[in-house]
């Protein structure tokens, strides 16, 4: 499963490593994405991939 949040869209992100002798390595910025079950507006209960962020500011309501 690609690590994309069903809500917001977020997904990685990619940028650099650099040592002290600014040796430069790629790297990549992972979102904190957690599966969980969320309770759509029909009142049916869905599992999805949802970044923190989501679950944090209401977008999301988390099923019992």
């Amino acid at each position: 499963m690609s690590k994309i949040c069903e809500i917001c869209g977020k997904k990685s992100m990619v940028g650099s490593n650099v040592s002290h002798a600014h040796n430069v390595t790629k790297r990549r910025f992972n979102p904190n994405l957690q599966h969980i079950r969320v309770l759509q507006k029909n009142g049916q209960v869905k599992k999805m991939t949802v970044c923190t962020n989501c679950i944090k500011s209401g977008s999301v309501i988390k099923a019992a």
